[in-house]
């Protein structure tokens, strides 16, 4: 069954998807929700986007700045109204940052108007796309990789509540992870059918 869905949509821009509901992408840091965002996005010819960066261009400056000048409870409130206002607009992929899922209100709102998808990383998987960068401010502590842990463990049971998990194993290509992607998300009509 797998064989026939990827014959069908692999390749193909836009071979006739129709999108019912925004796909919220939710998962850790370094899961890839932008990466297989944008991909996923341009495979079903809809918008890509993404709760990070439209916070930062309303305020005009980075995550890791706000997060310094006004703190994380200023930052989940206003990642709160982004995430409300694009599920309001038109229907397309939404990646959302690592710690949007694990409040309540953007749970619900998710739920009323979209379709979370989970892309499900392992610890080491994640710590492999994260330790080199800078961007995450939840990891300028003395020991990131315990940090992040932590955070793993606090997270997957939210995390878990999404409509659909697909696996992120760290060996997949951005292409194949888009494709199971699709798969998912063909196997929910009232949230993708091909055309």
């Amino acid at each position: 069954m797998s064989e026939i869905k990827h014959n069908t949509h692999s390749g193909d821009t836009q071979a006739g998807f129709d999108l019912h509901k925004t796909v919220v992408l939710v998962g850790m840091m370094g899961a890839g929700k932008t990466a297989v965002g944008r991909a996923l996005a341009a495979r079903l010819g809809v918008p890509f986007l993404d709760s990070d960066a439209e916070i930062e261009s309303a305020a005009n400056m980075t995550i890791p700045e706000i997060f310094e000048r006004d703190g994380e409870p200023f930052f989940r409130t206003k990642e709160t109204q982004v995430i409300g206002r694009l599920l309001e607009e038109k229907k397309g992929i939404l990646s959302t940052g690592g710690g949007a899922f694990l409040q309540p209100e953007n749970r619900s709102t998710i739920a009323q108007k979209g379709a979370a998808v989970w892309l499900r990383a392992d610890l080491n998987v994640l710590w492999n796309r994260v330790r080199h960068k800078d961007t995450r401010p939840l990891l300028r502590t003395a020991d990131p990789y315990a940090t992040l842990k932590s955070l793993y463990e606090a997270r997957v049971p939210i995390y878990a509540q999404a409509d659909l998990t697909v696996e992120s194993d760290g060996e997949t290509s951005i292409e194949n992870m888009v494709g199971r992607v699709v798969d998912a998300l063909l196997a929910r009509p009232d949230v993708l059918e091909l055309r």
